[in-house]
């Protein structure tokens, strides 16, 4: 097969980014009526999306914003919210070629989001890293210019309607959460424990004198931290290691 050059490449990123790019958009608007609600600007908001694509991260720093938590809080509820990424990132770089650029694989690492992650991943052979920049390209906008949109948008529209839009963005966690817990029972206990426990928190001595931020941080290490080790992930018996091919 001849190898496609990496015009070609990008431009099928940009195909397959087009749709992740409407989805983000209209997901970022919820998200910017939070962050409009939080106080923050249409530049700022714009400027956030750019340098943090990820919605449970940035939605978990807009809480902490609007809880006037401190600098450290809302650097270390980010990283904890975008732990995943870097088990994405793990997989991502056994896919590119051995010899490929640190550059290129840093630029990569900048915009890896599940959706991103998922359509680069499920290409066959090894992962070229023009492919992402084609979908970055047209995603990651989308990303930005829809929290932008939110916050103007969340600024001019009656305050009656802009509390029911920011209730779209529960909306979007219910539609992460609720999939994996119906599949999975540990899951879905584990859901109704953070719950319980968010909640408790808020009311038990000592941790209701935390910062809401303070509090997320703490439970989400904790719950974490109990559910890998009571649940461990098991491997399947007899899965093979996965051998890429090279496009010849």
């Amino acid at each position: 097969m001849k190898q496609k050059n990496r015009r070609q490449v990008f431009l099928e990123g940009v195909r397959d980014g087009m749709p992740i790019c409407f989805g983000y958009f209209a997901v970022s608007f919820s998200l910017g009526i939070a962050a409009r609600n939080a106080g923050l600007s249409p530049f700022q908001g714009f400027l956030m999306s750019i340098l943090n694509n990820a919605s449970a991260g940035q939605y978990a720093l807009i809480t902490t914003i609007a809880a006037d938590a401190t600098y450290a809080e809302a650097i270390i509820i980010t990283l904890v919210a975008n732990a995943r990424y870097l088990l994405m990132s793990t997989a991502m770089s056994q896919r590119f070629r051995p010899d490929e650029k640190l550059g290129h694989r840093l630029l990569v690492s900048y915009d890896i989001t599940d959706e991103l992650f998922g359509i680069a991943i499920a290409r066959p052979g090894y992962i070229d890293p023009f492919y992402s920049y084609g979908a970055f390209s047209v995603a990651l906008p989308g990303w930005a210019f829809g929290t932008a949109f939110g916050i103007v948008m969340g600024n001019l529209l009656p305050a009656m309607i802009v509390r029911s839009l920011s209730v779209a963005l529960y909306g979007m966690f219910l539609a992460i959460i609720i999939p994996p817990a119906k599949k999975n029972k540990v899951v879905g206990a584990l859901v109704l424990i953070s719950f319980a426990c968010s909640y408790g928190a808020g009311l038990m001595p000592y941790l209701k004198d935390l910062s809401e931020g303070s509090r997320t941080i703490l439970l989400t290490v904790i719950i974490a931290s109990a559910a890998a080790l009571l649940f461990p992930h098991e491997e399947e018996e007899g899965a093979e290691s996965a051998k890429w091919e090279v496009e010849a």
